[in-house]
């Protein structure tokens, strides 16, 4: 009790700035490392990379990625909205949702270490179930993340996080998958995914005890809130969020379009495979590339969103992730000779997407107050998990239809998402015509 009450008494005497500084320093720290151990993960590579070695190259399994992805992020975070705002010290709710993150890479990494041969029908589904269960971790972990981010960070500091994390995290993860991606990706019997697993993992776990350093003072809880709702009413608040706020709305079909590009991501890799011959070294190298491309663009995205707001950084971030569908399409063709050492130029531009995704979460927290971010951020994850139930049917078809189909449909519609920004309200224009803003 003693120590609570110093650390409360810590905290009033450190002024809002330097708080507020600290934290982004903590905060930061906890998202470099959690990059670094992504790299080992990266679903455009490594991820449909295993299934493929588990599977035996089957396109139907593949397509389980994304929406298995998606409703991971999605649901779970929209049922838990409430549970979430209710906690008093939003850090300890991230403590547990990354520790969350870090049990199916440590489980998965003991079967593989187990097992001498890993294409079992068996292990597919358990490969499935354990993608999905981090999945669903992670998207608690975002809308905690994204809370505690609103409660602690003004809105013209976040793209400041972003992009320091952008750069040192991506300059640590390209480092690592240099020195023990690339030796490990080439052991024989694929043994090496044992240790890619376990550092993975590894990384989320320590992750998880840096939330705990940050500086936060417990919210005051109302005495006479309201029970916890039944399972059903998130979705019916969600469905009132998105009906009933038009400028919410407006971002929301932005997102959704702009998130059908994920459906391709674990095609691009086989793609290659299939038309370019590609071997599991190429895998390090478009790794490093798209990891490199995160820390260039984080910074760039987030300086915009500072200085023209979020809505210009998504603007530019859609019409640019446009192209990639288009350059693999070009590089993957006879067109192109050169085709396998030049597609990795589809890995920089697939570096878009989580900044992309980021974006979109600041910009949903600048539409609302405080009170308001767990909804908002959950309703916008369920908004934009519509289009990958298509992702199976794409997965079980791909093989049958020419491949230039899938990836020109969706380069249109992420186009689209960028001209739909042109719809959407900018909440900083809000700010400057003396409307009240979300804290």
């Amino acid at each position: 009790m003693t120590s609570s009450h110093d650390h409360r008494s810590e905290l009033d005497e450190l002024s809002p700035e330097r708080r507020e500084s600290a934290n982004i320093g903590i905060l930061a720290v906890q998202l470099i490392i959690m990059r670094i151990g992504w790299i080992f993960k990266t679903e455009s590579v490594i991820i449909p990379h295993v299934l493929d070695v588990i599977s035996g190259n089957a396109a139907w399994a593949r397509g389980f990625l994304p929406v298995l992805n998606r409703l991971g992020q999605s649901l779970t975070p929209l049922l838990a909205a409430d549970f979430i705002r209710d906690i008093r010290l939003k850090k300890r709710a991230l403590i547990f949702t990354t520790l969350g993150m870090a049990l199916p890479f440590l489980t998965l990494a003991s079967v593989w270490w187990w097992l001498n041969d890993r294409r079992q029908p068996w292990l597919i589904g358990l490969f499935l179930v354990l993608y999905f269960l981090f999945f669903s971790a992670t998207g608690l972990n975002q809308l905690v993340d994204g809370t505690l981010q609103g409660k602690l960070i003004r809105p013209t500091r976040r793209g400041r996080l972003l992009g320091i994390a952008g750069i040192i995290g991506s300059a640590g993860a390209v480092c690592a998958a240099y020195l023990l991606l690339r030796p490990w990706i080439q052991l024989p019997n694929h043994d090496g995914f044992v240790y890619i697993f376990l550092f993975n993992g590894s990384a989320y776990f320590v992750a998880g005890l840096m939330a705990n350093l940050c500086y936060e003072l417990p919210d005051d809880l109302a005495a006479d809130r309201p029970p916890r709702p039944p399972w059903w009413i998130p979705f019916v608040r969600a469905w009132h969020t998105f009906r009933d706020d038009q400028r919410f709305r407006r971002a929301a079909w932005m997102a959704t379009l702009f998130m059908t590009g994920l459906l391709l991501f674990p095609h691009y890799q086989a793609l290659a495979k299939e038309m370019l011959g590609t071997s599991d070294l190429d895998i390090v190298w478009w790794v490093i590339a798209q990891n490199i491309s995160v820390g260039i663009f984080s910074p760039v995205l987030g300086g915009i969103a500072d200085r023209y707001g979020n809505r210009m950084a998504l603007r530019i971030a859609a019409f640019s992730a446009a192209f990639t569908p288009l350059i693999a399409v070009l590089l993957a063709s006879p067109w192109f000779p050169l085709g396998r050492q030049w597609f990795w130029i589809t890995y920089v531009f697939l570096g878009i997407t989580p900044v992309t995704m980021r974006t979109i979460a600041n910009y949903t927290l600048e539409l609302v107050p405080r009170e308001k971010h767990p909804q908002y951020l959950s309703t916008m994850t369920i908004c934009y998990t519509v289009p990958f139930l298509l992702s199976p049917l794409l997965g079980a078809i791909i093989d049958y239809i020419p491949w230039q189909v899938p990836f020109l449909a969706v380069s249109g519609t992420i186009a689209c998402s960028g001209l739909l920004t042109f719809r959407m309200a900018e909440p900083r224009h809000d700010y400057a015509s003396g409307e009240a803003g979300p804290s």
